[in-house]
């Protein structure tokens, strides 16, 4: 369960602990000498095998919101918490434990590694974290996400679906507790991206893990178990 409002906490399932919490959390930058408040005073909880679709239009915090969720980077103030720790309270190995074990990204982009084979992009994250035998690992999760045959070809060979995929099995690989996906479906057509939606809730629903998505898209959106909408860095009263 997933409750939200711009100020206030709100509640979690009885008896469970939040996975993905923020309290009152403001984000500001400095642009061009000016401060902007990325996100003001957000507050929401979000369950473990949760997959929660964040919806607004492009600056209204979406991306600032999972990029403090993976501690890539930290509020300005209020707290972000995983598993109930403070990401900003955590030292640089424990923020690159948490980043290598349980967190997943996955980008509007593919961001793959054009160099490598498809089931070498896949063994990043593995090879990162000092596993010393990571294919066996990698061809299993490419085969559960529909690639089973393709572990050898390049990237350039592969469509834009496709591509996605193998990312998407490489934010998979090492066991994340959270799967976070920036506008995953932006750069591909509609039935392609649709595929994509479809396995993204079913590994939310066959792994339990939880997903946030950043969408603009209402159709995107409407695959996920709850709609949070977001305008000017605050969550609307109430998910949508």
């Amino acid at each position: 369960m997933i409750a939200a409002s711009s100020s206030a906490e709100g509640p979690v399932a009885s008896g469970a602990a939040p996975l993905v919490s923020f309290d009152n959390v403001v984000k500001e930058y400095t642009n061009e000498g000016e401060r902007v408040r990325a996100l003001d005073g957000v507050s929401f909880h979000v369950g473990a095998g949760r997959f929660v679709a964040l919806m607004g239009r492009s600056g209204c915090g979406k991306s600032t919101l999972l990029h403090l969720a993976g501690a890539l980077d930290f509020p300005s103030a209020g707290t972000v918490r995983l598993e109930g720790a403070a990401t900003s309270a955590l030292n640089e190995a424990g923020l690159t434990a948490l980043r290598r074990q349980k967190v997943g990204f996955i980008f509007q982009s593919f961001q793959l590694l054009h160099t490598l084979s498809v089931v070498e992009n896949v063994e990043v994250p593995l090879l990162l974290a000092g596993e010393p035998h990571p294919r066996a690992r990698a061809l299993e999760v490419l085969d559960a996400v529909g690639l089973g045959g393709m572990a050898q070809r390049m990237t350039h060979q592969l469509s834009g679906g496709q591509m996605q995929r193998v990312a998407i099995a490489r934010a998979l690989v090492h066991g994340p507790r959270v799967l976070l996906a920036d506008e995953p479906t932006g750069n591909l057509d509609t039935a392609t991206g649709n595929s994509i939606l479809e396995l993204l809730s079913s590994i939310c629903g066959q792994r339990g893990v939880t997903i946030l998505m950043a969408t603009h898209s209402a159709e995107a959106a409407a695959v996920a178990d709850q709609i949070v909408r977001m305008r000017d860095g605050r969550i609307l009263e109430g998910p949508g």
